[in-house]
């Protein structure tokens, strides 16, 4: 009988950190999922801070990196370039997050094979959660929801795992917070399996402060989606378009025509001209959606072609 020699096999696991001024809450952030995941690396990348978030990292043990494009969009597109990983778990570095959570998150993407855990925020504390922000969450959410489909209920969480087939397919073109809203249309986009687990949400430590404006990054984000529903649903949008314009041009017509049929004339001439054009755009809109489309279409195989290139998170496995 031959002898055979079972290899397990298990995820390396790189915990990424995107931060900016976060001197008071970076430590705790890095300890907490050192203990966590305690074979996991834990990278921090600073954006320009201005304190000592940098050395408050290194000495709490984190691998240190800079970003110097300003922008959580062009952090998390500089970590997923750089870091080499199957399982990616990405994390605020402002202490908010349930670090204890991330072995269940992880647990849950490998046992179930999937591409995304959204860690779903749960408040433990009334001052965790301004207003203004769950406002304007639930409605950024429920606008891609209508639009893309309801796979998850908080679309705007700082705190998922990743696959490495999703990160490695992932453009990452946002520049800032509307980074979220691009990760979960991505994923809704190809089909990816994904998942969300209710994960504990707390009030930043002293000293910590919010870097998200309510109002400027909100129209950012709201931006984000109508660029992305532009890009990844060109018929509904300019079918949408051309609707508008086509009720437009009947509203201009209709006197006119009313006075043709009572009497023979055109007396409203500039006005029949403005209603033809205006029609013409409607038809010329409804064109380009057909057109674009198509073109759509073909990008989206072909990254789902790109996406199925890539192992799934199938860990761990033996081989004989």
């Amino acid at each position: 009988m031959n002898a055979h020699v079972t290899t397990l096999i298990m995820p390396t696991v790189a915990v990424l950190v995107p931060c900016y001024n976060e001197e008071a809450a970076i430590a705790d952030v890095v300890h907490d999922f050192k203990a966590a995941l305690p074979h996991a690396t834990v990278y921090v990348y600073d954006n320009n801070s201005k304190d000592r978030t940098c050395e408050v990292a290194f000495a709490a043990g984190a691998v240190v990196r800079r970003e110097p494009l300003q922008g959580k969009g062009n952090v998390v597109r500089r970590m997923f370039a750089d870091i080499e990983a199957d399982v990616y778990v990405i994390v605020d570095g402002d202490a908010t997050y349930h670090a204890a959570s991330a072995p269940k998150l992880i647990s849950h993407l490998i046992s179930e094979k999937l591409d995304m855990v959204n860690g779903a925020r749960v408040e433990t504390a009334e001052a965790a959660y301004r207003p203004g922000h769950r406002f304007g969450n639930l409605m950024l959410t429920s606008l891609v929801t209508i639009v893309f489909g309801k796979r998850t209920t908080d679309m705007l969480s700082g705190y998922r795992v990743f696959s490495r087939r999703f990160v490695k397919t992932f453009p990452a073109l946002s520049r800032g917070f509307e980074i979220e809203t691009e990760l979960t249309v991505h994923a809704l986009e190809l089909g990816m399996p994904i998942g969300e687990i209710a994960t504990p949400y707390k009030e930043r430590p002293p000293g910590s402060v919010s870097k998200l404006s309510t109002y400027k990054d909100g129209f950012r984000i709201l931006w984000m989606i109508g660029k992305l529903v532009k890009e990844e649903r060109p018929m509904q949008s300019f079918a949408i378009t051309a609707a508008v314009l086509a009720l437009l041009a009947v509203i201009l017509a209709w006197p006119v025509v009313m006075t043709f049929m009572q009497t023979g004339l055109v007396p409203r001439l500039p006005t029949a001209v403005l209603a033809t054009g205006v029609m013409l755009l409607a038809f010329l809109s409804l064109t380009c959606g057909v057109i674009l489309e198509t073109v759509t279409r073909g990008r989206r195989e072909m990254k789902r072609l790109r996406y199925l290139e890539l192992r799934a998170p199938d860990f761990p496995v033996f081989k004989p």
